[in-house]
C-alpha cells in the first residue's frame, strides 16, 4: 500500500534512494543478560538479523559493531547467523566498528564482506583468555570448611575454592588452544590475502583501526554514513532495525525476552558489573 501511495506523489516527494537496514549490536558476548545487564547473544540478536535480511530491495545489510568479545561460542553462532543469511538472501554484510570489535567482538565482524572502522577503534585480540578468582585460604580464615564429593575424578577442576593444581590448568591451556585454533581459521578463511605477514596477528594483541588497516584486520577507515553515501549514492538512507515488542508494548528482541523482575534484575547486575567493566577496560574503555 505504501509504494502504491508513494506513485502518485511528485517526484520531489519520493524517496527514490537505495534503503540500507542497520543492526546494532553493542555489549559483552554472552548466553543471558538483562536490561540491567545487557549483552550479546544469538538468541538475543536473532530476531534483528532476520529482520534486516527481510528487506528484499536492499543489496546490503549494515552492522554497528561495539563488543569487547566474550563467549566463543554465541560468537561464532552469530557470525554464522548473518553469513548464512547473507548468502541466503544474496546481500553484502557492512561492519562498521565504533569503540571496539575485540576478540569475540572481532569474530562477530569477521561476518562483514567488508569491516570499516573509525582511525581510533580498537580491532583485533584474536585469541582466547579465561579468568576467575580463587579463594581457597578466604575460607580458612572465616572458618568454612569446603566439601565437595564427586563421581569421575575431573569433575571438580578449576574449583575455586580450592587450590589450584597444575593438571587442571594444562587441561584449561589445551582447551584454548583448540578454541584458538578454530579463530586462527576463521580470520584466515575470511581475510584471506588480505592479512599481513606479522607475528603477533594471532597473539592476542589489539590494534587501533589505523594499524589495523595496515595489517588486513579492516577493509577501511570512516563512518557508516558517509561510506554508505558514497557507495549507494547521497539519497541513500539508513534504517535502524528496532526491537519487537511485547503484548504490553516492552521491547523483546535487543537483550531477550521481556523485561525480568525489577530487583532479580539489580542483583544479577550488581554481581557481574566487575566482570563486565574489567572487559571494556582491558582495551582502555
Amino acid at each position: 500500500m505504501k509504494r502504491l501511495f508513494s506513485r502518485f506523489l511528485p517526484a520531489s516527494m519520493r524517496n527514490t534512494g537505495t534503503t540500507i537496514p542497520v543492526i546494532r549490536l553493542q555489549g559483552p558476548i554472552m548466553a543471558g543478560g538483562n536490561q540491567f545487564r545487557p549483552s550479546l547473544s544469538l538468541a538475543s540478536t536473532a530476531g534483528l538479523i532476520e529482520k534486516a535480511f527481510a528487506f528484499k530491495e536492499a543489496p546490503a545489510v549494515a552492522i554497528s559493531l561495539n563488543s569487547p568479545g566474550g563467549s566463543p561460542v554465541q560468537s561464532r553462532l552469530i557470525f554464522k547467523r548473518i553469513r548464512d543469511l547473507a548468502e541466503e538472501k544474496n546481500k553484502r554484510v557492512l561492519v562498521f566498528v565504533e569503540d571496539v570489535a575485540a576478540s569475540g567482538g572481532y569474530m562477530i565482524a569477521l561476518a562483514g564482506d567488508e569491516i570499516i572502522a573509525d582511525e581510533s577503534s580498537i580491532v583485533g585480540s584474536i585469541g582466547v583468555v579465561s579468568a576467575g578468582f580463587g579463594f581457597p585460604e578466604l575460607l580458612k580464615k572465616i572458618g568454612v570448611e569446603r566439601r565437595v564429593h564427586t563421581a569421575g575424578q575431573n569433575k571438580a577442576i578449576l574449583d575455586p575454592f580450592q587450590p589450584e593444581k597444575p593438571e587442571d590448568v594444562e587441561r584449561l591451556k589445551e582447551l584454548q588452544l583448540e578454541i584458538h585454533d578454530t579463530f586462527i581459521d576463521m580470520v584466515k578463511e575470511r581475510r584471506g590475502a588480505k592479512l599481513a605477514q606479522n607475528p603477533d596477528l594471532f597473539t592476542g594483541m589489539f590494534w587501533t583501526a589505523k594499524k589495523g588497516l595496515d595489517i588486513g584486520l579492516i577493509d577501511g577507515l570512516g563512518d557508516m554514513r558517509s561510506f554508505i553515501r558514497r557507495r549507494y549514492g547521497d539519497k541513500a538512507r539508513l534504517q535502524l532495525i528496532s526491537p519487537s515488542r511485547g503484548l504490553f508494548g516492552r521491547k523483546l528482541g535487543v537483550f531477550g525476552s521481556e523485561a525480568p523482575e525489577l530487583g532479580s534484575g539489580i542483583a544479577h547486575g550488581i554481581v557481574d558489573a566487575a566482570e563486565e567493566r574489567a572487559m571494556w577496560a582491558r582495551f582502555g574503555l
